[in-house]
């Protein structure tokens, strides 16, 4: 390992980092600007009978899964965020695509993890409704993580020999 490797390594972890701090910082102040302006249960409608933003805490995680168990889920998320770190992220020279996944799917797990620290539940504003059924509201966090999922199949699903399927 030289210098020039540590340098390197460094890149890849300033812009993986870089992602999941951007994640998280849009995520928070989406959600404190929400809070500021907006009372839990207030509802703005955006596009008639499709989209809405409607503030709402969450004590679950997706769709309310173990709900009011917010130490369980701050445990599991930190549990989650060492788990990324030491095997997949650590050591690894990671492409674009994995420090993308990564560096959203982290990000996702800290602005979540913020709320649940800092709230004792998540803040969530995205109510959308599909052809008559009013889908679960989310956040930015989610999307974020919902996505890096995505990245992640794709990955592993070509193959790749590098970070993820390793």
């Amino acid at each position: 390992c030289s210098f020039s490797d540590i340098i390197f390594v460094g890149d890849i972890m300033k812009k993986l980092f870089g992602i999941a701090f951007a994640t998280t910082l849009l995520d928070q102040l989406i959600k404190n600007g929400l809070l500021f302006f907006m009372s839990y249960g207030e509802s703005i409608n955006i596009i008639n009978g499709f989209f809405n933003i409607t503030l709402i805490g969450n004590t679950g995680a997706a769709f309310s899964i173990l709900s009011s168990n917010t130490l369980l889920l701050i445990i599991i998320s930190l549990v989650v965020l060492n788990v990324l770190y030491f095997c997949f992220i650590k050591g690894k020279n990671l492409n674009d695509f994995e420090q993308l996944s990564f560096g959203l799917l982290i990000g996702g797990i800290l602005g979540n993890l913020i709320d649940r620290v800092l709230r004792m539940q998540v803040i969530d504003y995205l109510d959308f409704n599909f052809f008559g059924f009013n889908f679960p509201v989310f956040n930015l966090a989610d999307i974020a993580i919902v996505i890096s999922m995505i990245l992640i199949a794709i990955q592993v699903i070509k193959g790749d020999k590098n970070g993820v399927s390793s």
